[in-house]
């Protein structure tokens, strides 16, 4: 077992990374459930199979029964549960610095970090904060060092991604090589080095929002989902070296890591919010106006549940 003194229980490391058995979950640096200091009562947690409630854009019929169906967006996740602090070794200097690890991992802090959950083999993970925490000091813990905390966690996205992020990266389209002369048959007309075409699968229930890095040489770079016709482009021009990264979940747009870039949007471009992957594939095509070798387009997304 980790040396609870030493372990850095609030940093935010990657999803489902120290989770090794099922009925465990992992909050931030900190480690819960079976094998561990810290029991999931048997009741499990709330929250995490549920639909998240949602706001609608229902309109009412005015003159008739019903209304019209509008867009229906998920509101933030809660998820609850309780644990117990059930120390590996008795006497209050143990009980203490449980208590301690929760106290320090249960913080009231403004960044989120991952909240992941491992189910019969499937480890899904939110961006969450605390925001409750009750921890019963009774006679229990001051008698036999076992306590009892109730939590809650607030995901301002009610998405569950899966912890293994997917990428795919694509050159600008290529032309083929032509035929060879003398013409000998069967004609071979050559092998396209790059299409510019990649897919990219979210096999979970809800819509994802990638992130796209493009690398010059090229000008104004642009990619167009085929599968829901929606498209990014941007009024610029990368040079050799130069990389502009669209965060279409945060709908920012960067150049080289520090300066925004969102301005240089053409008006025929869909708003970074919009750009999602609903489930199933899509079909994506990098189609920069100039280009030279080395452009190139990288693709990163999660497998997205309600």
């Amino acid at each position: 077992m980790a040396d609870i003194s030493t372990t850095a229980y609030t940093e935010d490391v990657p999803p489902g990374s120290l989770i090794t058995r099922d009925g465990q979950m992992q909050w931030a640096g900190l480690l819960l459930g079976p094998g561990t200091p810290y029991e999931i009562d048997r009741g499990g947690l709330s929250g995490w199979e549920d639909l998240p409630e949602y706001d609608s854009s229902d309109a009412d019929h005015p003159t008739a029964h019903g209304a019209w169906p509008g867009t229906r967006y998920a509101k933030p996740r809660k998820v609850g549960g309780t644990l117990w602090t059930v120390p590996a070794e008795s006497g209050t200097e143990s009980s203490l610095a449980a208590m301690r690890v929760l106290r320090q991992a249960l913080l009231l802090g403004d960044a989120e970090r991952w909240l992941a959950v491992r189910l019969h083999g499937e480890t899904l993970a939110v961006r969450a904060r605390v925001s409750q925490r009750v921890l019963a000091a009774d006679r229990t813990y001051t008698t036999q060092g076992v306590s009892k905390a109730s939590v809650q966690w607030y995901a301002t996205d009610p998405r569950r991604y899966a912890v293994d992020e997917q990428a795919a990266v694509t050159g600008a389209p290529q032309p083929e090589s032509g035929l060879t002369w003398p013409l000998t048959w069967p004609l071979y007309w050559g092998q396209t080095a790059s299409t510019g075409d990649v897919n990219a699968d979210n096999t979970g229930s809800a819509p994802t929002h990638p992130v796209l890095t493009f690398n010059g040489p090229c000008a104004n770079p642009t990619v167009t989902d085929r599968t829901s016709a929606r498209r990014l482009r941007y009024d610029i021009t990368l040079a050799a070296g130069d990389e502009l990264v669209v965060d279409t979940a945060a709908g920012t747009v960067t150049l080289n890591g520090t300066a925004s870039r969102r301005h240089t949007a053409a008006a025929d471009s869909s708003p970074e919010e919009l750009f999602a992957f609903e489930p199933g594939r899509a079909q994506l095509a990098f189609r920069p106006d100039t280009y030279d070798t080395g452009a190139r387009m990288t693709v990163r997304w999660r497998d997205a549940e309600w």
